[in-house]
């Protein structure tokens, strides 16, 4: 006699395992985004695969704004990590940060990498972190005003030391020479002093990044929106314009 066959329709533990992970992943495609980053394994290949495509895709962003420099591409460098975030939550969007600096590594060198990282990197992974809590306008923009203006400084001290030269002191002539104007303008027969020059310096830097992130929040809501990941609502005066 032989020995009879094992009946597979009732399943083995085998079976049971593969299709308790395909439960794990296909049916959280169809749910909230926050259901879904709560359910689904971090190890899965969705969020794997997610995380990668936005992580090059900010990298590639980078890069080709270097050789093709175009201004309103600058708003949407950290975008994809803080996309990452608002997906898969805090592990994906690190990760996110470090496979992009390490494609930029690759591409570009350290240099353009540590660029790269400091400050829109850790911008894209703040903001993701804020937004994710429902943080308000004014609080992400407060936050993320003083990481672009603290990137801003990193970065003229790193290319400083790279060129051998003081971009400070160079900027410093150049905002002198704009003040010496106004002066002559006015009719003020007085030299601009150097504390007053370098005050206006560090308020135009602050001034650029609050308006930089603030349209990096408006391009979010917008973009974010349609992929099904919000952020909050905008201040209602905000609103108001947009709709206009």
């Amino acid at each position: 006699m032989t020995a009879p066959i094992p009946n597979n329709s009732q399943g083995s533990p085998d079976a049971d395992d593969d299709r308790g992970w395909l439960d794990d992943i296909v049916p959280n495609l169809e749910k909230s985004p926050e259901t879904k980053r709560q359910g689904v394994d971090p190890h899965s290949p969705i969020v794997m695969v997610e995380t990668a495509f936005l992580a090059s895709a900010a990298g590639l962003l980078w890069l080709v704004n270097f050789y093709f420099p175009l201004g309103p591409m600058l708003i949407f460098f950290p975008l994809p990590i803080a996309i990452v975030y608002l997906r898969w939550g805090n592990r994906a969007a690190g990760m996110g940060v470090l496979v992009a600096s390490l494609l930029l590594s690759v591409l570009m060198g350290p240099v353009r990498a540590i660029q790269f990282l400091v400050p829109y990197g850790v911008l894209g992974w703040t903001l993701g972190s804020l937004w994710s809590r429902r943080s308000g306008w004014s609080g992400a923009i407060f936050i993320g005003t003083v990481l672009m203006t603290f990137g801003t400084f990193f970065r003229i001290w790193l290319v400083s030391i790279l060129l051998g030269d003081d971009l400070w002191l160079y900027a410093t002539i150049q905002v002198t020479g704009f003040v010496e104007w106004i002066f002559n303008f006015l009719g003020i027969l007085q030299q601009p002093s150097l504390s007053l020059v370098q005050g206006i310096t560090v308020a135009a830097i602050v001034v650029k990044n609050i308006v930089y992130v603030g349209l990096v929040h408006v391009v979010a809501y917008i973009l974010c929106n349609r992929l099904g990941n919000p952020i909050p609502d905008p201040p209602k005066w905000i609103q108001v314009l947009m709709d206009e």
